[in-house]
């Protein structure tokens, strides 16, 4: 599989890792909240966390180097490149080489214009971003998946819900009821439509594209999982000031004693999710988590996870049903993709052969094959 799909293996030095929701919401009319992510957190003696908005784009793994030098001297890369853009399973994040090199050189031109090249002492590094819209990767899914269903949905019960309606107007008892029925499931629908549509846009070249970078994994000689998350922000944040291609990734740093602080994180996250935005991220504020403790938990918005688990999930009925998921398949395979993908990095700052390294990515493409519901 990678020899046929993935990119230039000398490039494929780091895949990430999966990500766990929340602990699912008890009551109320939530599937997932950030109360039980502080909670979450709280019982594992992390008394400091920080809240990332969650960008709905698609994962990238961006290995960029200050010139094609440097990309031939430490990466043996070939033909002038600098870099590769990588999806989370290796494989080239675009079809177009033309597009991804624009990348590549509008990336290394931020870092130079933000000082990070000479501020970190390094001529390459590893970023862990979003790459955004959504569509410029899933398009086929929404092709395929997100758009028939809306398409197939409103023509079956628009019609029925035009039926039932002239039968309630002729005096017919239970039509009525089942007008109001179908006009609520119609408004469900809807309100998927407008879900998934709020994250695509029109991509025909770079303009069109953001890259929101929340991670600065590696640089020459070390890794920097010893920098908390506000530094690897702050420090990205220059990017977006260098750069229209880039986006800041906003923050609240949250106290998870202090109720006055959890308070003010839950507000946040309902302000973003009401605007339309697909949730947030929960870390430790230290990038290592303590021993037991996941690195990061997803914190979904109500009217986003209609993409995720359909139209009518937040009938009672549903989310009585979805309450009783299982979450302990997919944090086992969050916690050890997250440890394979930082022992990968140090093995290749370190200097060790390229296959130890991929070793560690192939542990984690190994660990994606097992069965998890995808909608985790």
């Amino acid at each position: 599989m990678m020899s046929r799909f993935a990119v230039d293996p000398r490039w494929l030095i780091y895949l990430p890792p999966t990500m766990s929701p929340v602990e699912t919401a008890k009551t109320g009319d939530y599937l997932e909240r950030p109360e039980e992510a502080f909670d979450y957190f709280a019982g594992r003696g992390v008394e400091q966390v920080v809240c990332q908005e969650k960008h709905m784009g698609s994962r990238a793994v961006l290995v960029v180097c200050r010139d094609a030098g440097v990309a031939r001297a430490r990466f043996g890369a070939p033909g002038g490149e600098i870099g590769a853009v990588l999806t989370r399973t290796g494989r080239p994040f675009f079809d177009d080489a033309a597009l991804t090199n624009a990348l590549l050189a509008e990336t290394a031109r931020a870092l130079e214009a933000a000082d990070l090249w000479e501020e970190l002492g390094t001529d390459w590094c590893c970023l862990d971003a979003e790459i955004l819209p959504w569509n410029a990767k899933a398009q086929g899914l929404l092709r395929e998946q997100y758009a028939p269903v809306a398409a197939a949905g409103r023509a079956a019960l628009g019609a029925e819900a035009a039926t039932a309606a002239a039968g309630a107007a002729r005096g017919i008892a239970p039509a009525a009821e089942i007008a109001a029925r179908l006009t609520a499931r119609l408004a469900d629908l809807e309100a998927y439509s407008v879900a998934y549509a709020r994250y695509c846009w029109d991509v025909t070249g770079l303009d069109d594209l953001k890259v929101a970078p929340f991670h600065l994994l590696a640089i020459e000689g070390r890794t920097l999982t010893d920098r908390d998350h506000a530094w690897h922000v702050a420090s990205l944040h220059r990017l977006a000031q260098a750069s229209p291609r880039f986006v800041a990734t906003e923050t609240l740093a949250v106290d998870t004693g202090a109720a006055t602080s959890r308070a003010a994180g839950v507000a946040w996250w309902e302000r973003k999710t009401g605007a339309g935005g697909e949730g947030m991220v929960v870390k430790p504020l230290a990038f290592l988590p303590p021993p037991k403790c996941q690195p990061a938990v997803k914190v979904r918005g109500r009217e986003y996870l209609r993409i995720i688990y359909g139209p009518e999930y937040t009938e009672p009925r549903n989310l009585s049903r979805l309450r009783e998921r299982g979450l302990g398949a997919k944090r086992a395979l969050a916690a050890k993709e997250f440890a394979l993908g930082v022992e990968g990095l140090e093995r290749f700052v370190r200097r060790e052969p390229l296959r130890h390294v991929h070793e560690c990515a192939f542990g984690v493409l190994a660990l994606e094959s097992e069965p998890v519901d995808p909608r985790l």
